[in-house]
């Protein structure tokens, strides 16, 4: 299931090109294109779904997995510390209706 006016599913199809970080079957991981730490990821189910709540109801099992796959980052890329993050609408700062999570790592963030 994906949206044909979506960013990210477009980004998925490889129509719009990524700096692959992490990729299986049911997830994709890519390098933000404005990133707010050394190592900034974001982390997409394949399947479309607006935000994290959405995903939560519809697959808890695929928002675990990219929690795996958010640590597998930060283990490859720091010492396994990073900073994960879902922005869930347009006044939090959601501005891709396409699930997905923000990894932030490879130094000490502030808080």
């Amino acid at each position: 299931m994906s949206d044909s006016d979506c960013l990210f599913c477009k980004i998925i199809a490889g129509e719009i090109p990524s700096e692959k970080v992490y990729e299986d079957d049911t997830t994709y991981a890519f390098k933000d294109i404005n990133p707010k730490a050394r190592v900034h990821v974001l982390i997409v189910p394949r399947a479309h779904y607006a935000n994290v709540a959405e995903l939560a109801t519809g697959d808890a099992g695929q928002l675990a997995h990219m929690v795996e796959v958010a640590q597998r980052i930060a283990d490859d890329e720091f010492h396994g510390a990073y900073r994960l993050i879902f922005n869930t609408g347009l006044d939090a700062g959601q501005s891709v209706f396409h699930v997905h999570a923000h990894v932030l790592t490879g130094e000490k963030l502030d808080e």
